[in-house]
């Protein structure tokens, strides 16, 4: 017996389906909250948190991750979905949205992982929506979901060994996605969100193991609250840096891997095209879950403006980023 939810109520529904049904059944259908925050200096800590809903395993989900204090962090946090499959609440975790596209407070119990958030993310820019994008291999669907971007400030603090730091003003992200995700198909997946004083340069981008592209979205969005002006194109020439500050090669796992360098051009809708160089450390590794992770770079445009940004690189057996790893099924061709 189908039993709805208090969810249900409502007039929300897009599926002739109760609302915990998903239109593409299966392990990998996964809808989350993505939430970035780092030092704004570009350089020592860096905290994320999710939570997640992941209805073909019946569990909600979230991650507490990063690097604080040099050290490498992870704790998950993990409810059955029971009767309550939308309640963004576990024990030891839970995020609120307090004014849809303006506050968000976020949590992580300190007592339970190894690093603990307190945390309020305030809007500096508007929302933007990507459109839907989809990735088939001979066998099936490798990516199919959407996604939306927003920067904005946080407040508060994180805590991990004891030691609780405070946050005031300091710019970061987050992101909501849902769809499809058999993330150790995906030969490479690019996600960079770029914060600079005006504004959020952000982009999502896909390629086949060749380089070919797949998928390219994204946006400038400027922090005087205009409406976010679409990326219509994007190239990217950035490299893994080695432990001595050598080009690096990622090899099997990114053992020797320290960090990302490089440069890369976005054209905006309006005209504009923006040049990007960023250098930085590679601070979660997805090892051994998946290859890649996410890196916190110092950045600086063409026009000598300056920032932070999050460079997030994964997949498998791309030419450039990772030639030599190892992939368990079919990859899109």
């Amino acid at each position: 017996m189908a039993r709805p939810t208090d969810l249900d109520e409502q007039l929300v529904h897009q599926l002739p389906e109760l609302l915990p049904a998903v239109a593409t059944p299966g392990p990998y259908w996964r809808e989350s909250y993505f939430f970035d925050l780092h030092d704004p200096s570009g350089t020592g800590d860096a905290v994320f948190t999710t939570m997640a809903v992941r209805p073909h395993a019946g569990v909600m989900d979230s991650l507490a991750m990063g690097r604080v204090g040099g050290q490498p962090v992870l704790h998950l946090f993990e409810r059955p979905l029971g009767d309550d499959p939308h309640t963004t609440e576990l024990p030891g975790a839970r995020v609120e949205v307090v004014t849809p596209w303006q506050e968000v407070r976020v949590w992580a119990d300190p007592e339970l992982s190894p690093i603990g958030v307190d945390l309020v993310f305030r809007a500096r820019t508007q929302p933007y929506g990507l459109r839907r994008g989809t990735m088939r291999a001979a066998d099936g669907v490798v990516w199919d979901q959407s996604h939306i971007l927003q920067s904005g400030t946080w407040s508060g603090s994180y805590t991990a060994n004891g030691v609780t730091t405070d946050v005031a003003g300091w710019t970061g992200q987050r992101d909501h996605s849902w769809g499809v995700r058999d993330h150790g198909r995906c030969p490479l997946w690019i996600w960079f969100q770029i914060q600079l004083e005006d504004g959020m340069l952000g982009v999502w981008h896909w390629e086949l193991a060749n380089g070919a592209r797949v998928y390219t979205d994204g946006c400038w969005a400027g922090a005087d609250g205009s409406d976010p002006v679409p990326v219509v194109d994007f190239h990217h020439d950035v490299h893994w840096i080695a432990a001595d500050g050598s080009k690096g090669v990622y090899g099997r796992n990114g053992d020797t891997i320290a960090g990302l360098a490089g440069t890369c051009r976005f054209r905006l809708a309006d005209g504009r095209t923006i040049e990007v160089e960023a250098e930085g450390e590679f601070v979660r590794p997805y090892e051994p879950y998946h290859r890649g992770g996410l890196s916190v770079v110092r950045v600086r445009t063409q026009d000598g403006r300056t920032g932070t940004a999050v460079y997030e690189v994964t997949g498998a057996r791309h030419h450039h980023f990772f030639p030599d790893t190892d992939v368990e099924g079919l990859l899109p061709c």
